[in-house]
């Protein structure tokens, strides 16, 4: 009887007791503790029971648990095998070395400089590696600089200009202000209000965020600052709260679709409005200087607001269908938060510092330009901040891993791409494209669209959209305005996909690396979801918007 009872996996049968199954569900457990009380909210599955059988024979557990004395020293303790070495991922390595000779080996067209192709062919190489990531994205990154260096493609002082521009700064500065919005509470407990308020429905939660920062648009002009200042450790708060992590197989149940969901809307509240972006007043400025016609804010927002709104209601809907969240409803989400937010009971002094010093900064974004405060030196001042009351360490800044690394991949692409339009790439282009379009013999209408594809899906080649308008917009404009466009018409369209078409990579635009960089959406996925909602933003813009330009008079 005792060999078979050893024999057996202690069950709950033996035990005489029957349990029930747990079902997943979004619970919020009850704590006693204030620490517990800010523990989020998850999604929970049943613990299995051990794989091993547990064996109730005393002489077996004496013989495992209790070895002899004597065994133990004549058996020398086996010397802890070596790490493994983990290099390069050998397939996609080759296929990045392979682009980049293979276009470095084609003789470069007529009317380009030797050294902008060699440019060119370490650039595409570095996209392909970003894509394929053979390496993690910062080490292809400088994989890339370095070739560029070694080559003699790029001084070491041009290869690594970039990491002096505020952008990608500005970036990394936003996951350390996530750090502490996470690490004090306060993330959970904006989280919790945000779920008793919305949180019946995953739909309904992400329509909150996407209008709060819609709103917020028109008064702070860096989407970067609006997208990593605020959203992203909100955003990460929500999806932590509702049991969705990286790294742990439940990207999916949430935060993937949300991540993308507000990056999708962020270059859409962007084209919204002048003040949107940063880079809007340059193409307003071109506009006037090319064509003899100002875009004012007013005009701005009177033009953008019906197709905005449009595509603000249906590219979270459009994604809720082709890239659904795992949990899509939560009857008792609501009830559940606001228990735990009366077990968190008052706001501690930390969380009174965080919130005290993200309006401190949110304030600068909002009235810097009136104070001569640029969006990163406010930003800066909110850490140091952090980092002297102690809210933030710098030793859990330097554990940000993820922002060191966007910082030197964004870096990176922005010297490449900048360097390519200074080697008169980019303008080569535009002429080329500008007569094989003026050749075609077609309609305005026509000629137009087939101008707006180009400039938009040109995109790929540009890490930043100030970047694009000072290289392109005046050129398109220019050939837009002879071949019959409109002029104000062609360069209103423009200056709105101007904003639009960041949403095509995870570099395009000040938002994309803050929310790809949380690590929800794989980089296939992020490209492919980029492409498709491109096109609805495209439709969108050009037929509803082109009807409601029509009504307000614009062409």
């Amino acid at each position: 009887m005792a060999s078979s009872t050893a024999a057996s996996p202690l069950t709950c049968h033996h035990l005489g007791v029957r349990l029930r199954p747990r079902l997943p569900s979004l619970s919020f457990p009850r704590r006693s503790t204030a620490a517990a009380a800010s523990k989020p909210i998850s999604l929970s599955h049943s613990h299995s029971l051990p794989s091993k059988p547990l064996s109730l024979d005393p002489s077996a557990t004496a013989r495992h648990v209790l070895p002899p004395i004597a065994a133990a020293a004549s058996a020398p303790a086996a010397p802890p095998p070596k790490p493994a070495l983990k290099g390069a991922a050998i397939k996609p390595l080759l296929a990045t070395i392979a682009t980049g000779v293979l276009i470095w080996l084609i003789p470069p067209p007529s009317g380009v400089a030797r050294n902008a192709w060699q440019l060119l062919a370490i650039f595409l190489s570095t996209i392909v590696g970003i894509i394929t990531q053979p390496l993690p994205l910062g080490a292809v990154a400088l994989l890339g600089l370095g070739a560029a260096v070694l080559t003699r493609t790029l001084t070491f002082a041009a290869a690594f200009s970039a990491f002096g521009d505020p952008i990608p700064w500005l970036i990394a500065l936003a996951f350390f202000f996530a750090r502490g919005f996470i690490k004090t509470g306060l993330g959970n407990r904006v989280a919790y209000a945000f779920v008793s308020a919305f949180g019946g429905s995953s739909l309904g939660l992400g329509y909150a965020l996407v209008f709060a920062e819609a709103l917020l648009a028109p008064a702070i002009p860096s989407v970067s600052a609006r997208a990593g200042g605020i959203f992203l450790p909100l955003v990460k708060s929500l999806c932590e709260a509702c049991g969705s992590r990286t790294g742990d197989g439940t990207e999916r149940k949430l935060g993937s679709w949300l991540m993308l969901t507000c990056f999708q809307t962020s270059v859409i509240s962007s084209a919204m409005f002048l003040t949107g972006m940063a880079a809007n007043p340059l193409a307003a400025n071109l506009t006037a200087a090319t064509i003899g016609q100002g875009i004012g804010w007013t005009l701005w927002a009177k033009a953008a607001i019906v197709p905005g709104l449009v595509s603000l209601v249906l590219v979270p809907l459009i994604l809720y269908v082709i890239y659904p969240p795992e949990v899509k409803t939560s009857p008792d989400a609501p009830r559940l938060a606001k228990e735990q937010l009366a077990k968190m009971g008052p706001m501690s002094k930390e969380e009174t510092l965080m919130a005290g010093t993200l309006l401190l900064t949110v304030g600068l974004w909002v009235f810097g330009g009136m104070l001569n405060v640029d969006a990163v030196s406010a930003a800066i001042l909110g850490l140091s901040v952090l980092l002297i009351s102690g809210v933030v360490t710098w030793k859990e800044c330097l554990a940000e891993s993820v922002a060191w690394d966007t910082l030197t991949w964004f870096a990176a692409l922005i010297a490449m791409a900048g360097y390519l339009n200074k080697y008169g790439l980019i303008s080569w282009f535009s002429e080329t494209v500008v007569k094989f379009v003026g050749g075609l013999g077609l309609s305005w209408q026509l000629s137009f669209g087939v101008l707006v594809l180009l400039y938009f899906y040109s995109h790929y080649f540009f890490a930043s959209g100030a970047a694009h308008i000072g290289a392109m917009f005046t050129a398109f404009l220019s050939v837009a305005s002879a071949l019959g466009t409109p002029s104000l018409f062609a360069a209103m369209v423009l200056s709105f996909l101007s904003n639009i078409m960041g949403g095509l990579t995870h570099y395009g635009i000040g938002s994309a690396p803050v929310f790809y960089g949380a690590g929800y959406v794989p980089l296939a996925q992020w490209w492919g979801y980029g492409f498709v909602i491109s096109v609805v933003n495209i439709i969108i813009w050009l037929g509803v918007g082109g009807f409601w330009w029509k009504m307000i008079g614009l062409w």
